[in-house]
């Protein structure tokens, strides 16, 4: 069942922490999602905050303060004290829901508990971050019925979208050793390549550089192996979201992929952002999903009522490319498209019981990839590989700069946010990561 409107959505309500009423941040009362934070440069333990306008509200002095005194749960302390979300996640999505009432309470203007934080605050711009969760397990789906379109037709003009796409959530199980929080600098990769017209592979660096704009997916509390999630209770096993940029090496990725899938072409490194945006947050900004009449219908365990009413989510998704050039010009990054997770052909309710249908056990923390969210049209494509129809078509940036796929020293950029009218705007913050030259070869 979908998250319920309740007081923490109020458009009305305001903060006494200024930032949190400008109308332009990503963290507005009514969002308050969760990191694992330090003051930067510093040999603090990481430990959980909450954001609110441009700053970070310290879970251990908001416990210490008394905010959730009334919250009655023998192990909430030590979820709130952890060095990651974990243990929090692992609580529940009732407990969570209580938290965040707790601090939109602490966090309203006149709040008593403004006299025992205001001095607490870290600000956002003088942080650090880690990841949220100590991530388990990773698996990435392939959500995105214009983006498995879009490259199909690439490698498979006659037949682009195989038979199975419109039937079953496709995804596969990545690497959860390289996911990285934003920030993440990493080298080229290097591997097996096969170029066009030759008998036989190259080894060396990667050259068909990609990002993919994804929605990632933290599990909060999971399930026994051997139980299923069904659809009716999935989205109360998500703790939350945030952005994700499955980093891709498409040459690589060409060669290795038949016939078991994604392999070291995705391996190498995968960026996320450090906030995350619980589903309570995001349930004004719901939406109706449907699947088009010519197409088949979900199977009964992957449909029902609540799904078709509320099971998407209207959330843009923007990218943007800074080049090291532009960094030395003082130029900002530019954007290369703009899309909407409301576009996902599977939702993520879908994703979660199917990952549990044959009983996989999934465990709080554990980490779910949407897949590459492209829209309808060109503009809206979440890959180089799209934007450029499969390096044909460069895109040119107002410096003369241009980019076929990702060289040495860009970086991509990813920023999500949702808003309607009579809501507040909330967002993810962003997600940023820069690829780096590739080490020598031995």
């Amino acid at each position: 069942m979908s998250v319920q409107l309740n007081e923490t959505h109020n458009p009305a309500l305001r903060s006494w922490v200024a930032s949190a009423n400008d109308g332009h941040t990503d963290f507005p009362i009514q969002n308050l999602p969760f990191a694992a934070f330090r003051r930067a440069g510093s040999n603090e333990q990481f430990r959980i905050g909450v954001a609110i306008g441009d700053q970070i509200v310290d879970l251990s002095i908001a416990l210490h303060a008394g905010v959730f005194a009334d919250i009655s749960n023998a192990a909430l302390a030590h979820g709130l004290t952890a060095t990651s979300l974990n243990a929090l996640m692992d609580l529940g999505n009732q407990v969570s829901s209580q938290v965040r009432l707790a601090l939109s309470n602490a966090l309203r203007e006149g709040a008593f508990a403004q006299k025992q934080l205001v001095g607490t605050l870290v600000a956002q711009v003088d942080a650090e971050y880690a990841l949220p969760a100590q991530i388990g397990d990773y698996t990435d789906f392939y959500t995105s019925v214009h983006h498995a379109t879009s490259v199909g037709k690439l490698f498979r003009p006659d037949n682009p979208l195989l038979p199975n796409y419109k039937w079953v959530p496709i995804g596969y199980h990545g690497r959860s050793s390289s996911i990285g929080v934003s920030g993440q600098r990493f080298h080229r990769p290097i591997g097996q390549t096969m170029p066009p017209n030759a008998t036989t592979p190259s080894f060396g660096p990667a050259k068909r550089m990609d990002y993919e704009c994804e929605v990632g997916v933290f599990i909060g509390q999971g399930n026994a192996l051997g139980e299923v999630i069904d659809i009716d209770h999935a989205e109360q096993h998500v703790f939350g979201m945030c952005l994700l940029n499955d980093w891709s090496a498409r040459d690589v990725q060409g060669w290795e992929y038949q016939p078991l899938g994604p392999f070291l072409a995705k391996n190498f490194a995968s960026t996320i952002s450090p906030w995350v945006v619980t589903l309570e947050a995001l349930a004004p900004y719901r939406k109706a999903w449907s699947r088009d009449a010519a197409d088949p219908q979900p199977l009964p365990y992957l449909d029902n009522a609540d799904l078709r009413s509320t099971g998407a989510f209207d959330i843009q998704l923007e990218v943007l490319l800074q080049t090291e050039k532009m960094r030395a010009d003082g130029t900002p990054a530019q954007r290369l498209s703009l899309s909407n997770f409301g576009h996902s052909y599977w939702t993520v309710s879908q994703m979660v019981t199917h990952h549990t249908v044959n009983g996989c056990n999934l465990r709080a923390g554990d980490f779910l990839g949407s897949g590459t969210q492209s829209g309808p049209l060109a503009e809206e494509a979440g890959s180089l590989l799209e934007l450029t129809e499969g390096g044909k078509k460069p895109i040119i940036f107002s410096n003369g700069e241009q980019r076929i796929f990702i060289e040495d020293g860009d970086s991509i950029i990813m920023r999500g946010w949702a808003q309607k009218e009579g809501a507040p705007r909330i967002g993810f913050g962003e997600v940023e990561g820069r690829l780096l030259p590739a080490r020598k070869l031995v």
